[in-house]
């Protein structure tokens, strides 16, 4: 919220539409000013790499586990 008040979106807007209050979101804009949720982007960041790389994964497995069904079927 406090990027989409940078972003010229009113704080009354803002609070309308996230059911938040007014003072809250300026409290979320100081704290984001000096950097509080540096932190809570990396990670959300590092979340979403990691998810990526297990998806790439499961999908790896999915194909190992159906070659080996074919071989299997292809020895009976």
């Amino acid at each position: 919220m406090a990027r989409e008040f940078l972003a010229d979106e009113t704080l009354h807007a803002l609070a309308k539409r996230h059911d938040a209050s007014r003072n809250r979101i300026r409290t979320w804009i100081q704290k984001d000013e000096q950097g509080a949720f540096d932190d809570d982007a990396q990670a959300a960041d590092l979340i979403q790499e990691y998810e990526g790389r297990i998806a790439a994964l499961e999908r790896l497995v999915g194909k190992q586990a159906l070659e080996l069904e074919l071989e299997f079927l292809k020895g009976l």
